[in-house]
């Protein structure tokens, strides 16, 4: 009996997991990685699991091994740190990015098609509204979003890859593209999972306590489990967009816009009907997403102000401005995100990884030094995205190794480590 419930439990938690990840971001743009890679589609798709399923899912593990809360992770570089860190996460994710996105997405891709005269208002303020009706009471939220919204998602979203799988719309040609893994590595920075999957896991953990799971271990393992589920679910979908994507490489222009790409690939896999069933299957992936993400922002600043701000209060104002932003659109949104991922991004990913190893860490001070390491590059690499001129510094940084790749914050990161962790080390030593 308990083995059959435990089961029951990640693969509920797992399908919640797997509908929070897979919202807005993830439905546009692997169609267009697969586009723009053409035959190189399957080095793009590797690179872009990487940074779209792996970091997501070791992040949620991450943050269990390290108590449950964002802070808890990056506390371990500085409190103070965890703050400003958590409150840039928890903002991109939230407000300013991530949440209007899905509001964006849902009007371009979900509604526009098929009403094409409607107000990008009225269907924000009815996007959104529901969006807080799920989210107004926290409690329960995983259980809603696996058990009635996921499934929806699923079927309609399988139909259109097996089919596109089954009779390809047409065949992958050469674009040109080179550096197709980085470019696909560093494509999924736009997901924005490996940075919700700092804060969901939070959500998890209460949703796994209310399920009478109490000990860290036992929520480790169903955590663990529940993202096996999760990371099969999703790197089907990427494949398949991905490889939909790579299909139509000979047929649509390169510079077409990601939500008329993926309406256009549904229309030649399911005809007339491609229209409608991308209209749920987007409204459905981008609310999984909203629903998980406001309920984080809520319960995020409510602790971070110690109960000065509630979680109604912060839900009810984040949805309100989330509908505001949400009318600048995809692909000005979409820009306007580029320099703040390539700044939080690798650092989140060097958090993520140290954590994970956690146990062959010597010194908490290798938190600090791989931090520091990788924000060396990524706040240049962030200024570069904005047009900011970098001078002598942004072309030392082109020097280093893997910097062609776009991974140039590795070897400061690694090095960091090992700089932290010996001065640590010798200072503990002339102490004694």
């Amino acid at each position: 009996m308990k083995r059959t419930k435990e089961t029951k439990d990640f693969f509920v938690v797992g399908l919640a997991l797997f509908a929070m990840f897979f919202g807005a971001g993830n439905l546009i743009f692997p169609p267009a990685l697969g586009l723009a890679s053409g035959k190189s589609w399957a080095a793009c798709l590797i690179g872009f699991i990487l940074t779209g399923v792996g970091m997501p899912l070791l992040g949620v593990l991450a943050v269990s091994k390290a108590g449950g809360t964002i802070n808890d992770l990056a506390g371990k570089v500085n409190p103070t740190f965890s703050k400003i860190l958590g409150t840039i996460i928890v903002l991109a994710i939230g407000p300013l990015l991530a949440i209007p996105r899905t509001g964006a997405t849902v009007y371009e891709l979900g509604v526009k098609p098929i009403i094409p005269d409607v107000s990008p208002v009225l269907v924000s303020i009815i996007y959104f509204g529901i969006t807080l009706f799920f989210v107004i009471k926290p409690s329960g939220i995983i259980d809603k979003i696996g058990k009635i919204l996921t499934p929806i998602l699923l079927v309609i979203i399988f139909s259109i890859i097996i089919k596109g799988i089954t009779s390809p719309i047409g065949t992958s040609v050469d674009t040109g593209l080179r550096n197709s893994f980085s470019v696909g590595f560093t494509e999924g920075y736009q997901t924005m999972d490996a940075l919700t999957s700092i804060v969901f896991g939070g959500i998890i953990l209460i949703s796994l306590a209310e399920k009478g799971y109490e000990r860290k271990k036992d929520q480790i393992r169903v955590t663990m489990k529940a993202g096996l589920v999760a990371g099969t679910g999703l790197v089907f979908v990427y494949g398949g967009l991905l490889f939909l994507g790579a299909t139509g490489s000979g047929i649509f222009s390169a510079d077409i816009a990601r939500t008329d790409l993926v309406v256009g690939i549904t229309e030649r896999i399911l005809g007339n009907f491609g229209k409608f069933g991308i209209s749920l299957a987007a409204s459905v992936a981008c609310l999984t997403t909203a629903i998980g993400l406001v309920a984080t922002v809520g319960t995020y600043f409510e602790e971070l102000t110690k109960g000065k701000l509630s979680y109604r209060i912060i839900v009810i104002s984040t949805v309100i401005i989330s509908a505001v932003f949400a009318n600048a659109g995809v692909e000005n949104i979409v820009k306007f995100a580029v320099p703040l991922l390539a700044t939080v991004y690798p650092v989140a990913i060097v958090l993520i990884l140290v954590s994970v190893f956690d146990d062959f860490i010597k010194s908490e001070k290798a938190y600090l030094g791989a931090v520091c390491g990788a924000l060396f590059v990524s706040v240049f690499d962030g200024l570069s995205a904005m047009g900011v001129n970098t001078a002598f510094i942004g072309d030392f940084i082109k020097m280093l190794p893997l910097a062609s790749a776009g991974f140039a914050w590795v070897l400061p990161a690694i090095l960091g480590i090992f700089i932290t962790t010996f001065l640590y080390k010798n200072e503990t030593n002339s102490v004694q």
